[in-house]
C-alpha cells in the first residue's frame, strides 16, 4: 500500500485523533454499542433492551461517545436516535475482530496441545 505524503502537523493531528478513538474502543459496553449500531440507527431505548444495562450506565457511554465523535444523535419526538457518526469504522472494527478472533483460535490450539502432551506424560488427569 502507497503512502500518501501527509504534512507533518496533520500527521500529529491523526495520532491525536486516532487515541481518541481508540479511548472510546478501550470499554467493552462501547464495543457493543458500535457493534449493535451496524445495524443501523437505534434509540436510546432500544440499546437498553438489547445490552441489559441500566439508563444511567448506557447514558453515560453515549455521552463519551459523542464527546469524541463516533456517534451522532437525532432527537425524534421525546427519543433520541444515535448512530455512527463515520460507518466507514466499521472496516477497522471487524478487522480487528477478526484478529481477536484467530489469536483466541491460537490460544486454544496451543491449550489443547498442552492438554495432549500431559497426558501423554501423566501430568495431568
Amino acid at each position: 500500500m502507497m503512502r500518501r505524503s501527509i504534512p507533518k502537523s496533520t500527521t500529529k493531528r491523526l495520532y491525536e485523533m486516532h487515541a481518541q478513538v481508540c479511548k472510546v474502543l478501550a470499554n467493552a459496553k462501547r464495543i457493543e454499542v458500535i457493534d449493535l449500531l451496524r445495524e443501523g440507527e437505534k434509540t436510546a431505548g432500544e440499546l437498553i433492551e438489547k445490552m441489559g444495562i441500566s439508563k444511567a450506565n448506557l447514558s453515560q457511554q453515549l455521552a463519551v461517545m459523542l464527546g469524541k465523535g463516533v456517534l451522532t444523535a437525532r432527537r425524534r419526538g421525546r427519543s433520541v436516535s444515535y448512530r455512527l457518526a463515520y460507518p466507514g469504522m466499521l472496516k477497522a472494527y471487524d478487522m480487528l475482530r477478526l484478529v481477536l478472533l484467530d489469536r483466541l483460535e491460537d490460544q486454544a490450539a496451543l491449550a489443547e496441545r498442552w492438554r495432549g502432551a500431559q497426558r501423554r506424560t501423566g501430568g495431568v488427569r
